[in-house]
């Protein structure tokens, strides 16, 4: 019975050596990993309340599947886009530019920022929007960041809708090295503006 065994060890490694050729078990991983950080953040032991109804719900806002990847796109021409190579963002830019977005406003008002999950807690008003553009831009060298703002009331009818955009030069050649300090300025930018409409809004 003993001498079925050897026969096996060789077709156990045929089948090995089968399976590597069709299944992948991940690729390289990236030399660089990007996040968002926000130049404004609520200090610690901060505390605030409000009355009902006063909160205001940040949500991810849409994006196009150009940008609803972890990939860093470059616009070549105006039909056409490449992406970075060997860097990605930790997470989609939209739930980046989200967290972003919930931090500065808190941090700049004394609103009470909810995330999506938490909307049901409290019938306030709702930020919305869709980010159009979050990349670089070949031509001009710059990081590019845009957001349509819609900030709805309680009942989920918009009360103002704007759009929001900022370019900061790359400052060097669109590479992995050179782009994650531009996008996060540029998201910090639009950010802060949002912030300040929805303050001047009176709301």
């Amino acid at each position: 019975m003993f001498h079925k065994k050897p026969a096996a060890i060789p077709l156990a490694l045929a089948l090995a050596a089968a399976l590597s050729g069709c299944v992948s078990f991940g690729g390289k991983p990236p030399e660089k990993l990007l996040s968002l950080d926000a130049a404004q953040k609520v200090a610690p032991g901060t505390l605030r309340s409000v009355s009902a109804g006063s909160t205001i719900t940040v949500a991810d806002p849409e994006a196009p599947k150009l940008l609803d990847t972890v990939r860093v796109p470059v616009r070549t021409s105006p039909t056409s886009i490449a992406y970075v190579t060997k860097v990605q963002w930790a997470d989609t830019p939209r739930h980046l530019f989200q967290k972003l977005l919930s931090e500065t406003i808190a941090a700049t008002s004394n609103r009470i920022v909810l995330d999506p999950g938490q909307y049901s807690a409290d019938a306030g008003q709702r930020l919305m929007g869709e980010l159009i553009e979050f990349g670089l831009d070949e031509a001009s060298n710059s990081a590019v960041v845009t957001y349509d703002a819609i900030l709805a009331g309680p009942g989920g009818t918009a009360i103002s809708r704007q759009r929001f955009t900022a370019s900061v030069p790359v400052g060097a050649k669109i590479e992995a090295g050179n782009v994650g300090a531009p996008l996060n300025q540029a998201a910090n930018k639009v950010a802060a503006d949002v912030a300040a409409w929805l303050a001047s809004t009176g709301r």
